[in-house]
């Protein structure tokens, strides 16, 4: 692919992916961890009504971010990151901003990444949508449960399963990324991968990451960043200095992205 801007379709993939290196036989554990990450969540704790509002938003925001989605016309700008990344053997730990989670879904679809969810209404109804798309869920969030999910994601990351982090989510501040993804990366010697889709037309929600849902029939650009690797045994200024890094990525990212409509 040429080193710059290329034009690219998000494989088809595997809902549950199998190891893409070595053998794929699985372990109990490992198939196991699949099981837990990619299957629908039990949702017994929640009412009947709300178990039928978590389902249906599963298929309504599902059958929505999909209509919309599969009109946009993508521009894919510095892909030859993620092909570096691969050919190194080492997994993903994908990070962007909160606001461009609808665009990001479609794109990244169908490749067995794991995010982190809550086990709240919200992140069950998040769930549902995302795992339609080939998703997996790590469940915790930054304020709830982080420590579990963190653990699951790092087990993730050791048995060939990329994941992804909403640097700034689930409620901001927005545009300040958080460190789970340094850390992680430093204990599981994985690479951070920086990425953030601009549409040209959208629509702006009120919230606290000016979410934005775009055009049908928009255009929008994917821009990569350089990956960022953190040294295992890195003591708190190496990771001061790779979160630092990976802010700057991200800030640079979406000016980039902010200035394409506009040339």
């Amino acid at each position: 692919m040429a080193p710059n801007q290329v034009n690219e379709t998000p494989s088809s993939g595997l809902q549950v992916p199998l190891a893409e290196t070595g053998s794929t036989r699985l372990s109990r554990s490992d198939a196991g961890l699949r099981r837990q990450v990619y299957r629908f969540a039990d949702l017994s704790y929640f009412s009947v009504k709300q178990r039928f509002l978590i389902k249906t938003a599963g298929l309504v925001f599902y059958w929505l971010i999909t209509l919309i989605s599969c009109t946009v016309r993508w521009t894919v700008v510095d892909w030859y990151h993620y092909e570096e990344i691969r050919r190194t053997g080492k997994r993903i730990i994908f990070t962007f901003w909160h606001n461009c989670i609808l665009l990001a879904t479609w794109f990244w679809r169908r490749r067995g990444i794991v995010v982190m969810s809550s086990w709240s209404f919200d992140g069950a109804c998040n769930a549902r949508v995302i795992h339609r798309f080939g998703y997996g869920t790590a469940r915790g969030s930054s304020s709830r449960g982080a420590g579990s999910a963190m653990r699951q994601m790092a087990a993730c990351l050791k048995n060939t399963i990329d994941i992804a982090f909403t640097i700034d989510g689930p409620r901001g501040p927005r545009f300040v990324a958080k460190p789970g993804a340094v850390r992680l990366a430093r204990m599981t010697g994985q690479a951070i991968l920086p990425f953030h889709i601009s549409a040209e037309r959208f629509w702006e929600v009120n919230s606290w990451d000016r979410f934005q849902i775009p055009f049908p029939f928009t255009r929008a650009v994917v821009l990569l960043g350089k990956p960022i690797y953190v040294a295992p045994d890195g003591d708190d200024d190496e990771i001061a200095k790779r979160q630092a890094e990976l802010q700057a990525t991200l800030d640079g990212l979406r000016a980039r992205g902010d200035h394409w409509w506009k040339t």
